[in-house]
């Protein structure tokens, strides 16, 4: 199957420049293309990842994927959907965020430092140098004031105003596509729909500098919306990162694993590399047994082991396990840390207690010694997964996870932390 045949199967392209033409481009040989991110952070979301997967699934056609990492573009400030000017960073933490991002692309994409999985470049490498004059006189002369006023992206801030700062940033996205074009023969630029007008007007550039036959193209993928109509990206706790230390893969898998039925067949196309034929099966199990959700524990598992990798995932699976099982004695203090950071928490010193006293006074997990000794007695409580029933009971390190903290569940469902203090 051509790639772009592929492409428009998982409702994955929005706009193209020249259809015909870049169909048989891509039939007949391999192309290099490339997409860009700025390093306005420190790590991807789930968001950006969106055409990235683009890139993947024409590298895995047999294409060269190129990433460019916007130290330049990103040093003044995209204002594709913004509705007021970003604050500018300070050039080294632009060039921190650069290094961080560089290195999950690697990840991403399987390269090592010097390898072969990607060509990955930093704009700042050709633009870093530039003077203005140059700038003015070889690619200010080129851009109409009329035509970038009328792109959505200048457009759409005009009432509430825009410097001249990020009114210049078409114009510089413009050069990175020429310059990859000229010196790397990259044909095609990838991007989200909110930078169609920065991609055609490189590929306006490109024809005014190479001739009008250059063989240049531009395809932007769809604002993706979760049936609820929101914007997709973000879970109820924020932004869902590609950096474990902001999302733990723990949360990863489970952020997938959760998602609405609706969404499934979507998200399987946009983010699996799982064949047309098993998708369909997949969305067939779902409408027949949707209970089993099976599905969502492919797209998890399949998410999951493409950012984070298989040990991640593996680890991910058994903490899930774990937790709808209650059988939480096999897992590591850090994989109970990881899981339960979000339920309620207590502080403590632990000094050999009764229970009771523990759930009463120390914490208030149960409301009075007489509700508290009722839990223990019918077996509602348990610590360290361990049911205690014995009314008697004396809390000891024995009892916590490395001396760092105690986990108490009381019911089914309902955990507890209590962390440890000297």
């Amino acid at each position: 199957m051509n790639i772009i045949d592929e492409l428009e199967w998982r409702d994955a392209i929005n706009q193209q420049t020249d259809e015909d033409g870049l169909r048989e481009l891509v039939g007949k040989e391999s192309i290099a293309l490339y997409c860009g991110i700025d390093p306005t952070g420190d790590s991807m979301h789930i968001g950006h990842l969106i055409p990235f997967m683009i890139l993947k699934r024409f590298q895995l056609a047999g294409h060269q994927p190129v990433v460019l990492i916007g130290g330049g573009t990103g040093s003044i400030g995209d204002p594709s959907g913004r509705a007021s000017e970003r604050q500018l960073q300070t050039m080294e933490q632009v060039q921190e965020n650069a290094d961080k991002l560089s290195a999950q692309m690697r990840k991403l994409f399987n390269a090592g430092e010097e390898d072969s999985g990607i060509r990955l470049y930093n704009n700042m490498d050709w633009l870093g140098g530039m003077k203005f004059l140059d700038f003015l006189r070889e690619f200010g002369k080129e851009f109409n004031i009329n035509t970038m006023l009328a792109k959505d992206v200048v457009s759409s801030r005009l009432d509430t105003g825009i410097s001249f700062t990020e009114f210049s940033y078409q114009i510089i996205q413009s050069i990175d596509f020429l310059h990859l074009f000229k010196e790397e023969n990259v044909q095609l630029q990838v991007g989200g729909s909110d930078q169609w007008g920065n991609i055609t007007a490189g590929l306006d550039l490109i024809r005014k500098k190479e001739g009008s036959e250059a063989e240049a193209f531009g395809l932007t993928i769809p604002l993706l919306l979760k049936a609820d109509g929101t914007k997709f990206g973000k879970s109820a706790d924020g932004a869902v990162w590609l950096d474990p230390e902001k999302t733990t893969p723990y949360e990863f898998y489970q952020f997938w694993f959760n998602q609405d039925d609706r969404d499934l067949d979507k998200y399987l196309k946009y983010f699996t590399f799982l064949s047309k034929e098993e998708i369909e099966e997949l969305a067939e199990l779902t409408e027949k047994e949707p209970h089993k959700r099976v599905a969502q524990k492919v797209l998890a598992e399949e998410m999951t082991k493409f950012v984070h990798g298989q040990d991640a995932l593996d680890e991910a699976i058994k903490i899930s396990k774990a937790l709808f099982s209650g059988d939480v004695q096999d897992l590591t203090a850090e994989q109970i840390e990881m899981s339960f950071k979000d339920v309620p928490s207590f502080e403590a010193t632990l000094e050999d207690t009764d229970l009771v006293s523990l759930l009463v006074d120390v914490t208030g997990i149960s409301p009075s010694r007489r509700q508290a000794r009722e839990d223990i007695k019918n077996g509602a409580i348990y610590l360290k997964g361990e049911r205690i029933q014995d009314l008697g009971y004396t809390v000891t390190d024995a009892d916590s996870y490395d001396g760092r903290f105690i986990l108490v569940r009381r019911g089914k469902k309902k955990y507890f932390m209590v962390h440890l203090t000297n």
